[in-house]
């Protein structure tokens, strides 16, 4: 097979075989074909696209490029959640709980941070003694006995990706909505998990900001778990401001556990009551979103969510005791507030500008070569819609070093809108693709 016989007819607007496609992701992942051949075929793709045959070729090719792995020792349907990513997004914690309260298996793969996003991995090494590595006997044991584990993705997971996005990223062709399909989904179909749930985020602090490239992206990626047999459900969801109040690593932990308690600010609480609806639903253990919904309500009040993340702790080496002694997390040295000029209401905030902030304070990294400050972040106190009088607290910004505290409150001060008129409610869940 020529890769310039597959460029031209891509070029040309044809339609790719699935040999042609299979001999692409695998040669390039093996290195056989140079980085110039593979950027013209992308760059063709970009501009003439892919259709839903195609993209899910594209997705199985990447996913069989490395390890798919077997979780048939693990009793039951069990269940993955994904996020497009954003800013305060900490539903991992919650949903998991909560779902394998109510009898669904949750073995989870999760990624670290780049940029104004944050990753699960990093919040989770915020917890005394947590491992988020473990070989997969300790791991299938884990939710067989405890109900769920969230370790660190392996890099044999779809190594094509890795290869094709950092392609993508250096030569301007990030934004198809079929390739993008297709780097999520073939990491999510080679973990492992009978159904999916996928929180596909729009506004201003998400990957796509319109709700139509967001409905767009999350129809098709529905669709390709749906053709691979994995049952998939997916949530359109509001980042116009960041999710719950807290940004930052052991922050959003601690807000997860407040959550759990049944203290947790509404945003959080309500994305983590349907994301856990629609998994238990997919799990099996509902006839429907709804009724999984209200399992999930039941299984946050009766307290026994938070009795699995504490099993979850436990099992993966963590101090349970930081459920009842915050004290226990990273500690910040330097605080720094951001206060209101004006008085009025906050009209808008620029998620991003917030979520570099945070990046800056310390919490995120710029490279995957870069350190994280666990106890670094924000934490916010006004939101949109709220109430502010001159001189009030809009967010306290936390960190170890005073120069990047002093930066991000600064960065800060500028993601806040503040109007004399209230606006209008944002609405969290803007469509459920089923």
């Amino acid at each position: 097979m020529n890769m310039l016989d597959i460029i031209y007819k891509k070029r040309d607007g044809g339609k790719l075989s699935n040999e042609e496609i299979r001999f692409f992701v695998q040669s390039y992942t093996d290195g056989e074909i140079p980085d110039y051949q593979a950027s013209a075929l992308l760059m063709a793709i970009y501009f003439n696209g892919l259709d839903r045959e195609e993209t899910y070729l594209l997705t199985t090719a990447m996913k069989n490029s490395g390890d798919v792995i077997d979780l048939s020792e693990i009793a039951g349907i069990k269940v993955d959640k994904h996020s497009t990513g954003g800013v305060g997004d900490k539903t991992t914690f919650i949903v998991a709980p909560i779902a394998a309260a109510c009898g669904v298996p949750i073995a989870k793969m999760s990624g670290r941070g780049l940029g104004f996003t944050g990753g699960t991995v990093d919040k989770m090494e915020s917890i005394p003694g947590f491992r988020t590595s473990l070989e997969k006997p300790e791991f299938i044991n884990l939710v067989n006995n405890a109900g769920l584990s969230v370790i660190g993705q392996t890099a044999h997971i779809a190594p094509a990706d890795k290869k094709i996005y950092a392609l993508r990223d250096a030569t301007a062709t990030v934004e198809n909505v079929s390739l993008i399909t297709s780097s999520i989904m073939s990491k999510k179909l080679a973990s492992g998990s009978d159904a999916i749930v996928l929180d596909v985020k729009c506004g201003n602090g998400a990957f796509l900001e319109s709700f139509e490239q967001a409905d767009e992206l999350g129809q098709l990626m529905v669709d390709i778990g749906n053709d691979d047999g994995k049952k998939t459900i997916g949530l359109i969801t509001d980042m116009n401001q960041p999710l719950g109040n807290a940004i930052g690593n052991s922050l959003e932990v601690i807000e997860a556990i407040e959550t759990l308690k049944g203290k947790g600010p509404f945003d959080i609480t309500e994305l983590s009551l349907v994301l856990a609806g629609a998994m238990i639903y997919v799990g099996g253990k509902a006839s429907s979103m709804e009724e999984g919904r209200k399992m999930a309500e039941d299984a946050l009040q009766n307290g026994s969510a938070l009795e699995k993340f504490k099993a979850f702790l436990s099992g993966q080496g963590g101090d349970v005791r930081v459920i009842d002694d915050y004290s226990l997390f990273p500690q910040a040295a330097f605080v720094k507030h951001v206060t209101s000029e004006e008085t009025g209401y906050v009209s808008g905030i620029e998620t991003r500008v917030v979520g570099f902030a945070s990046q800056h304070s310390g919490a995120g990294r710029a490279t995957k070569e870069d350190s994280i400050d666990m106890a670094a972040g924000i934490d916010l106190h006004k939101k949109v819609g709220d109430e502010v009088a001159l001189g009030d607290v809009l967010a306290t910004v936390y960190g170890n070093d005073l120069a990047k505290v002093e930066l991000a409150a600064v960065e800060l001060k500028k993601a806040f809108y503040i109007h004399k008129d209230r606006p209008q409610a944002i609405e969290l869940i803007k469509k459920i693709i089923v």
